[in-house]
């Protein structure tokens, strides 16, 4: 890595440090769990006139006169969910006032509270505790003095607050007042960030809502091969408790500076959904675009547009609907090597590189539903069938009779279409009036220790092309689908080899499955006689699974399920009978640390395999695990994956991540693809990761991400892992 962008990361880290550390975010994370919200205060006074109020101490005195409990020793006094413990206590029974001194400790739902002097008034829950310490998980803090307004609200004079437990924490917050409004709200006034002795940050009044626990500054460094050094960051905002919203200013030293912002929104009366726009005017210094051409093109205009809406009209209706619209003049005047999506949000355009633009109304009735689909191309950079509209009309099984054990199943439905070509060929248009409909009628039976389900249907397909005429297709079907189950229990107990088998259940399940089907296509046009000839099918698909099943503290356990599935496709006109690929999984599970998951493919009539797939998975405790996997494609990729995560002790743990490519593709290099290492350490309130990433072709990445330990929801992450393996079916009945 070239040591100018070095120095450029470890400024960016520098600067992430700081604002993770000591921006304003550092407080707003505040959740004090389990403190009573305002709404609960009138019942819990209610209550207080039939709570006994319990002393227990060494030495106890009681003076009837004055109605007032003198104790000390080991003093305990208990009313309702409040525990108060001290040396030495005075306690007006009739006003429930005390005055309570020496290791004066006070616990409730909120939190604890300790010191060395306590007023306090258990009916109205209010009171004064001096020299006080405080814990309400996850902050702990120390102040001169602790006030107790009500369990609303809690106000320290002179103290500080951190999330750290050490009696001289890494980092806390010094404030000459604090007002804490439990689960709803923190001010502060006068407040000085110290990381150790030293100070860094001052604030003269903050005000923080505590629902919010994430950072509310987000600042990502790094740099990447196409980006250069950069620096992204989301500023969290809040218009109202139902509308809330990031607003975005990144900087990429090959593309310059972009900005944006996204609003989420929640309406009880039209539904919730959120919105996002983001600008550049993109300046690329890249070696992508000739910079030596004084006529090549150095701005270019980039933007997105996303609207994504749910609303649930009713019980029975709802609507979803998209909107994405992408203007690209780089696209447009480079070409389709370029992509607005792909070059600034890479990880979207991996799970969708042409977002469609629709509206969807989904209505349920008694027996069936009914869907309307508008879609429109917003986009004319790609092709898009357009659906303007398409309603679709589904009864998915309704028994007809009450006795008769016979179901009948429909699905119709009518669409206009219209084929879009890409630009500039996009005034090419072809368009269809498309309605087709599908019924079904099936007798569930069973015959021995076999269920059958013979069913027959049809099908009717018809569509318009305008000038290029129309076409007509009837299919009609049939078959039935066979299966069963055989198991047997083996008294089987032993350890050997540490497997723990006590007992095995053997499961064979056996499927078979028949159709055929008839399809007669039609062409129905004046300068046309006379229809194709028609297709007819018939196959035979047959399944077999073997499971091992046994107990293991009491629950069930797969120690292996072994699946084959294959079809035979009979001989019709002009074509042989064939027997299709073989499809093998098998997940293994000896011990509850280690498990096999594979499938493969199997050519019956070539004799070889085309794919095989496996991932191994070890386990030997919390943050200690190895994992490797292997995707295999005849003439194709070959990838091997690995990953190593270890734990070295209570503050050390490293990951190591590798994928390399062993394949036969040409447009994939052989060799070593992927390295990721990370090197994490614990310092007690918080953990600190060193990333560094390098990918073929991509560039080198380093990166280090700061987390306090109370506050985990950084909302942005660099894990890589191998296919996880999914875990093992446990659908079966208990042995």
């Amino acid at each position: 890595m070239p040591k100018k962008n070095l120095r450029n990361i470890l400024s960016a880290g520098g600067i992430i440090l700081f604002f993770l550390f000591f921006s304003p975010g550092l407080s707003q994370a505040i959740d004090f769990s389990g403190i009573m919200p305002k709404s609960e205060e009138p019942e819990r006074e209610k209550s207080n006139k039939a709570e006994p109020l319990i002393v227990n101490a060494d030495n106890v005195e009681y003076s009837t006169e004055e109605k007032v409990f003198t104790a000390s020793g080991n003093v305990l006094v208990v009313f309702q969910d409040t525990k108060l413990s001290c040396r030495s206590l005075t306690l007006n029974s009739a006003t429930k006032e005390c005055q309570a001194e020496g290791n004066v400790r006070m616990e409730d739902p909120q939190g604890i509270i300790e010191g060395s002097k306590l007023t306090y008034n258990f009916e109205k829950h209010s009171g004064t505790i001096f020299d006080s310490q405080f814990k309400a998980n996850p902050f702990f803090g120390k102040t001169e003095r602790m006030y107790k307004v009500s369990d609303a609200e809690y106000v320290s004079s002179r103290g500080y607050m951190t999330t750290c437990s050490y009696d001289n924490p890494h980092w806390k917050m010094k404030t000459r007042k604090m007002d804490i409004f439990p689960g709803d709200k923190i001010q502060v006034k006068d407040a000085t960030v110290y990381v150790g002795k030293v100070p860094l940050l001052y604030m003269p009044q903050y005000s923080r809502n505590l629902r919010e626990p994430l950072m509310k500054v987000q600042v990502m460094p790094g740099t990447k091969k196409d980006w250069g050094p950069f620096m992204l960051t989301a500023w969290r905002y809040n218009l109202t408790e139902d509308i809330t919203g990031r607003l975005y200013v990144d900087y990429r030293s090959n593309f310059g500076i972009s900005e944006g912002f996204g609003t989420n929104y929640d309406s009880t009366e039209v539904g919730k959904g959120d919105f996002k726009f983001y600008y550049t005017q993109e300046r690329d210094k890249s070696d992508d675009v000739n910079q030596d051409d004084v006529n090549a093109p150095k701005v270019f205009q980039r933007y997105l547009v996303r609207l994504r809406h749910k609303w649930d009209v009713d019980e029975k209706t709802n609507l979803v609907a998209e909107y994405h619209k992408i203007v690209d003049s780089k696209r447009a005047l480079l070409g389709s090597t370029f992509n607005f999506l792909k070059d600034y949000f890479p990880r979207e355009y991996e799970k969708d590189q042409m977002p469609l633009s629709y509206i969807q109304v989904h209505r349920s009735f008694a027996y069936a539903n009914l869907d309307l689909l508008l879609q429109k191309r917003v986009n004319n950079w790609f092709s898009q069938e357009e659906k303007m509209p398409q309603i679709t009309y589904n009864l998915p099984s309704l028994q007809l009779g009450n006795n008769s054990m016979v179901y009948f199943t429909n699905s119709s439905s009518f669409a206009s279409l219209k084929n879009k070509a890409a630009a500039p060929a996009d005034n090419n248009d072809q368009a269809t009036n498309n309605f087709s409909t599908y019924n079904k009628i099936a007798r569930p039976l069973k015959i021995a220790v076999f269920n059958f389900t013979p069913f027959l249907a049809s099908e009717q397909d018809y569509s318009d092309h305008g000038t290029y005429g129309s076409t007509m297709t009837n299919i009609f079907s049939g078959g039935t689908d066979v299966s069963t189950k055989f198991y047997r229990l083996f008294t089987v107990k032993t350890n050997a080899l540490g497997l723990d088998i006590n007992g095995l259940r053997h499961i064979v399940t056996p499927t078979f499955a028949y159709s055929y089907s008839n399809s007669t296509p039609s062409k129905i046009n004046e300068f046309e006689i006379g229809g194709d000839r028609g297709v007819r099918s018939s196959v035979a698909t047959f399944g077999l699974e073997n499971k091992l099943q046994t107990k293991r503290n009491g629950d069930k356990v797969d120690l292996a399920d072994l699946r084959f599935t294959s079809a035979y496709n009979f001989r019709t006109a002009g074509q042989k009978g064939q027997l299709s690929d073989f499809v093998i999984n098998m997940e293994l599970y000896p011990y509850s640390w280690i498990s096999l998951i594979s499938d493969a493919t199997y050519k019956t009539k070539q004799g070889y395999f085309t794919s095989a797939n496996y991932d191994v998975n070890f386990n030997f405790g919390t943050d200690r695990y190895f994992g490797f996997g292997q995707r295999y494609q005849l003439k194709g990729n070959n990838e091997i994956t690995y990953q190593l995560v270890w734990r070295l002790n209570p503050k050390w743990k490293f990951s190591i991540y590798q994928r390399i490519n062993r394949g036969s593709e040409t447009a994939a290099k052989t060799g070593l693809r992927e390295q990721e290492y990370i090197i994490s350490r614990d310092f007690h309130c918080w953990t600190v990761d060193l990333n560094y990433n390098t990918t073929r072709g991509k560039g080198d990445q380093i990166w280090m991400v700061f987390r306090l330990k109370a506050f985990p929801e950084l909302e942005f992450e660099f894990n890589k892992s191998y296919h996880a393996p999914k875990p093992g079916s446990q659908s079966e009945p208990n042995i």
